[in-house]
Formats: structure tokens, C-alpha cells, sequence
């Protein structure tokens, strides 16, 4: 694994990029940790970790690039990986171009890895059932406190009813919430918001936790943190075992399953595509070929002629 250069974000060609990102394209935070970590490895790869600005950008050129997009491979980055570096190098020597701070782009002329075609892995609605009945069932045997029960049901019930990203709905204030008219607004990707719709299973969890105080963050761990990815992530698996699901099932397989489960029932693309808060509609269709191999199975299964 390269490690980030130590003190990439002293570079003031850096820090500009970072203004422009933060200013202009209204990213995220976690979107310029990713730029800058990018970056910054690609520093560590050629000059090394403890290396200092300024950084000479100009010196580099396609040969470089492609010794670089290689060494993470051969590091054990997976392709989808190395064609977001790939992406965000190219759009960091790009704005280097603009403002003087490179003649060339090493990566501009570059490619990245092929992509397998795999159809995102979605969970029955069976399962869903299932795992979305666990936290009552841990509560009322004992296992979990009243408010991990009411918090935990409010988050799954939520990620479920909406299809919103665990990283949307973590960071919900009570403010961004109208629980009465069953809607809320999240901040998506690119610092985008969007409306989302509420199903009733989630109002009413929702309103069952508020119930325990409602000021600020939404979700917080036991220990009154706000709730971080990685603590949903665990917290799902607790679930997971408790009912008997594979564990390598994720909150974002919940967004899958919502959108499959949507067109599996008869609703159009484009409304899906808004729900999910997606910029084109490629992005929403891989989901249509979830649905139809739902359909090829059950054909299999229950038509007589199958």
C-alpha cells in the first residue's frame, strides 16, 4: 500500500486545489480527504512520504502516470479504485494546467483498469423483513438497551425506506426532518440535496426516538458520539448474525435492494433515479437487470413450463 506524502496539504499549488473543490464544485468533505489522500500518494510514490513542498508538478510526464496507476495494482487497489485516483489526478492536473502550475497533464492520456460487469447484490424481501424485525427481537429478549433498540430501528428503517447512502443519513440533524408530512431533505454527493419520502414503518421508528430527546444530530452511539460509518456498519452486523443473514451484507446493500424491490413492484426508472438521487439515468439502469434476473428466477420457479 502507498502511504500519503506526510505534508502534501502544505502545498499551496494543494491547498488551491482544496479552495476550488471546497469553493466552486462544493464538494464534500470526505470527497477532498479522498482528493487530497490521492494526491498525496501519488507524492509518496515519486518524490517519497517525508518528501516537502513546493512539489515540482511540471517534472512529471505520461510515463510517471503509468508507473504510478501500475505500482497500485500491483499493490492490491481493485480497478474501481485505481480509476477514481485515475479520475481525481487527472482533474488535480487539470486545474494545475489552468493556473499555471503544469505545461502537461501525465494523466490525461491515461486509462484505467477494465471493469468487471457485476450486478450490484441485493437482498429478498424476505431478508429484509427479517433483518428489520432483529432489533425488537434483541430488545424484548434483553439484549439491547431501549435506545439502541429505537436508534437502530430508526436507522435501518430509514436507509430501507429511502435508499439514501449511509453517509446521508448519519450525518441528519431533526431540523432536516418533517416527520409529519413524511419527508426530509439529505446532502448527497457533489454537496447536492435532494427530497426524499418517508415509508410509515420509518415515521413511526423515527418518532419513537425522538421520543428518547431530539435536539441536533439524529443518530448517536451509546456513548453519545455522532454516529460514524463504521459504527452502522457494526451495528448491522449484530443484526445480520441475530438473524441469520450473511454477514458481508452491508448498509449500501440496502440501497440496492430498495431500488430493486421498487421496479421489481412496477415503479418507472425515472422516479427511482430521483429517489436515489442519481445525475444520469446509466447509473440507475443497472438496477432494471437486478429486476429481470429476479424475474428469470421466479419464472423458473412457479411458472409450470419453466
Amino acid at each position: 500500500m502507498i502511504r500519503p506524502n506526510r505534508h502534501i496539504a502544505a502545498d499551496e499549488r494543494v491547498k488551491a486545489f482544496v479552495s476550488y473543490l471546497s469553493g466552486e464544485r462544493n464538494a464534500s468533505r470526505r470527497t477532498l480527504e479522498s482528493y487530497l489522500a490521492d494526491v498525496g500518494q501519488f507524492v509518496s510514490f515519486i518524490w517519497g512520504e517525508g518528501f516537502r513542498p513546493p512539489v515540482p508538478w511540471s517534472d512529471m510526464g505520461d510515463l510517471e502516470g503509468r508507473k504510478f496507476l501500475m505500482a497500485l495494482s500491483q499493490n492490491g487497489c481493485c480497478a474501481a479504485s485505481v480509476r477514481r485516483k485515475l479520475a481525481a489526478l487527472r482533474t488535480f492536473y487539470r486545474f494545475l494546467q489552468r493556473r499555471g502550475g503544469a505545461i502537461d497533464n501525465p494523466f490525461s492520456l491515461l486509462r484505467g483498469p477494465g471493469m468487471p460487469h457485476r450486478l450490484p447484490k441485493v437482498m429478498s424481501v424476505d431478508e429484509c423483513r427479517r433483518f428489520l424485525a432483529e432489533p425488537k427481537r434483541q430488545f424484548d429478549e434483553n439484549q439491547i438497551t431501549l435506545f439502541q433498540y429505537r436508534r437502530d430501528s430508526a436507522l435501518f428503517e430509514l436507509l430501507y425506506s429511502t435508499g439514501c447512502r449511509i453517509s446521508e443519513v448519519i450525518d441528519l440533524d431533526w431540523r432536516d426532518l418533517d416527520l409529519e408530512g413524511g419527508k426530509l431533505i439529505v446532502t448527497g454527493k457533489g454537496g447536492k440535496s435532494r427530497l426524499v419520502i418517508l415509508g410509515g414503518p420509518a415515521v413511526e421508528a423515527l418518532k419513537s426516538l425522538a421520543e428518547l430527546g431530539s435536539e441536533g444530530r439524529v443518530f448517536y452511539t451509546s456513548r453519545h458520539h455522532p454516529m460514524q460509518n463504521r459504527d452502522a456498519q457494526r451495528v448491522m452486523k449484530r443484526y445480520l448474525a441475530g438473524a441469520g443473514l450473511s454477514l458481508e451484507i452491508t448498509p449500501h446493500k440496502l440501497r440496492h435492494s430498495f431500488a430493486t424491490h421498487l421496479l421489481d413492484a412496477g415503479a418507472d426508472i425515472r422516479s427511482v433515479q430521483e429517489m436515489l438521487g442519481h445525475a444520469t439515468l446509466s447509473t440507475t439502469q443497472v438496477y432494471t437487470h437486478v429486476s429481470v434476473e429476479h424475474l428469470k428466477d421466479s419464472y423458473a420457479q412457479f411458472h409450470p413450463r419453466a
